[in-house]
């Protein structure tokens, strides 16, 4: 993997007087790639302010048009420059009842469009607890695998986040990412997909100072962050982290 990709999450946060004070902090690094998504009224604002950081939502319609009111389309985003949307996010699927299957739709929908879906996997507490982990992740991947195949899943971005490390402070230990993240590769594999140039991304809890431990992480190939993309100096802390150095 040439470079990592550290993508910030604002959920629903910001104002346009804080975002450009956030956006405006923001630098592009050298060996390592950017992104944030940003809630929907602030793409236009993100896309203007950002310079040589990607820009990202975080979801999109599995709808390309119609009367589907309050959804926004993959090509919509495309047309505010996004080159990423996140699909699946815990949240998504548990506040929202988002089924694998919408997930799956979703995920092809930003990809007909041009966009790369980063498509959220992970376990809740019970399911780790039960040895369930790689099943649920499994699971959770062949929805996305079944609608797409392989080689348009080889495209795509995989971000493993443990339901109970989303916000709670907690965070996987490295043992416990490198495990889950060498079995999604070798799951990829196992299916026929060419995993070796998909990204899988961390996230959970992700800080300045645990970001280098986990980058470090064997298939580790960036994260998903969620609080700290809101503090500029800690999200390009870990951006800094994750730089991959060029020989």
């Amino acid at each position: 993997m040439s470079k990592k990709l550290v993508a910030g999450n604002w959920k629903l946060n910001g104002s346009l007087g804080a975002n450009e004070r956030l956006l405006s902090a923001l630098a592009a690094l050298p060996g390592v790639e950017m992104a944030v998504c940003v809630p929907y009224p602030y793409l236009a604002q993100a896309a203007s302010a950002l310079q040589g950081v990607s820009l990202g939502a975080q979801d999109v319609s599995e709808y390309a048009s119609g009367a589907f009111t309050g959804e926004v389309s993959a090509a919509m985003l495309a047309e505010f420059g996004c080159r990423y949307a996140i699909v699946g996010h815990s949240e998504r699927r548990a506040l929202f009842a988002e089924s694998d299957a919408v997930v799956g739709r979703k995920a092809l929908a930003a990809q007909a469009a041009g966009l790369v879906p980063i498509v959220c996997v992970g376990e809740t507490i019970a399911e780790r607890e039960a040895g369930q982990v790689m099943d649920v992740v499994g699971r959770q991947l062949a929805a996305v695998l079944e609608l797409a195949g392989a080689d348009a899943m080889a495209r795509m971005v995989i971000a493993y986040e443990p339901v109970w490390a989303i916000g709670t402070g907690l965070s996987a230990t490295a043992d416990q990412v490198g495990e889950v993240h060498g079995g999604v590769r070798s799951w990829l594999r196992a299916q026929g997909v060419d995993a070796d140039g998909v990204r899988i991304l961390y996230g959970g809890s992700v800080k300045p100072d645990n970001a280098a431990e986990l980058f470090a992480v064997n298939d580790v190939d960036g994260g998903l962050i969620g609080g700290a993309s809101l503090v500029a100096e800690d999200f390009m802390a870990i951006c800094r982290s994750a730089v991959v150095k060029q020989n």
